[in-house]
């Protein structure tokens, strides 16, 4: 029998790893369920509510991890929770491999199987399991919700008898899947929206939202996307560009939502200091990738910074603030992705050949295995 283990997450975290609906589906594949006392609290999960579904509560990580085959978290385990696992345990979860590389050899060392689900290969077959996807959909409507409750004015346009109240601008930096939900948002909100996005096939999906589409389109964005459908890094040349039509078209606008980010780099700069000045004072700016070091230069993690007026947002972990979606959808990822190795009549088994366990493979074999991080190491 497969035994899973999932533990309370750390602080600041409100998701967690596994929903009752999923405890469900592991113990028909045979699983044993061990779930810590408290640790879908902070997702309005009760210890109950997965007891019922055939889980088994534990009062403490260490006896969750004991005897488990597999380790189910949000966030990378912590040095004390490698510490109680044993070797070879299955470790699954968001492990922000490129921050923290003490961690991933901690977990080498321990000869843990670990993988990191946002490396999850962007193929027809692992959208199911796709981590960035699911969570990044709901930050990008949370965005626009929570930039609408700190912006003074109405969103849409009102007729009434006292005058017209216009609709309220809303630029969306970054057409991935958080950026195209914030356009849908603002849209659904009644918002006039335009965004930018350096991947050509932006475009359409924009407009196709009914956005307006703003960017240099020159044939270095015609190449500037990568085989995976990520962003590429542009040139001095194109970012200069570019950054004169966005700081020109960043004056009018009301609400500023950036979410531009490069899998492993830090975020790229898009509103500088000047242009924060430039808008108009009530104006608001929602840095989502400010956990990265932010697009916003005068975006701080946490915080809400005042210049002239303009509010300058900084959430964190913007997905769990929708903590119960978040979890249910978190954990019917990750449940599509065990169901790739784990099963009734063979238990655990992983196919090491297969491209998506190959996509996600961080440590194996008392190594770190997966190519971003082992390329220069040797």
């Amino acid at each position: 029998m497969v035994t899973i283990a999932v533990p309370i997450e750390g602080e600041g975290e409100t998701r967690a790893a596994i929903s009752p609906e999923t405890v469900k589906k592991y113990v028909a594949l045979g699983c044993q369920v061990n779930v810590q006392a408290g640790a879908g609290l902070a997702s309005n999960i009760l210890d109950k509510d997965y007891e019922e579904m055939g889980a088994k509560i534990v009062g403490s990580a260490q006896e969750a991890f004991s005897g488990a085959d597999i380790v189910l978290k949000v966030n990378r385990p912590s040095v004390e929770e490698v510490a109680a696992m044993a070797e070879g345990t299955v470790v699954a979860a968001i492990l922000n491999p490129h921050d923290d590389r003490a961690g991933l050899e901690a977990m080498a060392a321990k000869k843990l199987k670990s993988f990191s689900m946002e490396f999850m290969p962007r193929i027809t077959r692992a959208q199911s399991m796709d981590v960035l996807s699911s969570q990044s959909n709901l930050a990008g409507y949370k965005a626009v919700i929570d930039s609408a409750a700190h912006f003074a004015q109405a969103m849409p346009m009102m007729m009434t008898a006292a005058g017209t109240v216009p609709p309220a601008k809303v630029f969306v930096m970054g057409a991935g899947v958080a950026g195209l939900q914030a356009i849908a948002t603002a849209k659904r909100l009644g918002s006039i929206v335009t965004a930018t996005d350096v991947r050509p096939a932006a475009k359409e999906q924009v407009e196709s939202l009914g956005g307006k589409f703003i960017a240099v389109e020159n044939d270095e964005f015609k190449e500037a996307e990568t085989a995976g459908g990520y962003a590429k890094e542009m040139s001095d040349d194109y970012k200069r560009q570019q950054a004169e039509l966005v700081a020109n078209h960043v004056k009018g606008q009301d609400i500023v939502i950036t979410t531009a980010l490069i899998p492993g780099r830090p975020a790229p700069k898009l509103i500088s200091a000047d242009m924060v000045c430039s808008m108009k004072p009530g104006s608001i700016i929602y840095d989502m990738a400010v956990e990265r070091g932010g697009n916003c230069e005068l975006a701080r993690p946490g915080e809400i910074v005042n210049e002239n007026g303009v509010l300058v947002l900084g959430p964190l972990n913007i997905a769990g603030a929708l903590a119960g979606n978040a979890t249910s959808l978190y954990a019917k990822n990750l449940y599509n992705f065990l169901a790739l190795f784990v099963s009734k009549d063979d238990g655990l088994n992983i196919d090491f050949e297969d491209e998506i366990i190959q996509g996600t493979l961080v440590t194996h074999d008392g190594k770190i295995v997966h190519p971003q991080l082992t390329e220069g190491t040797d």
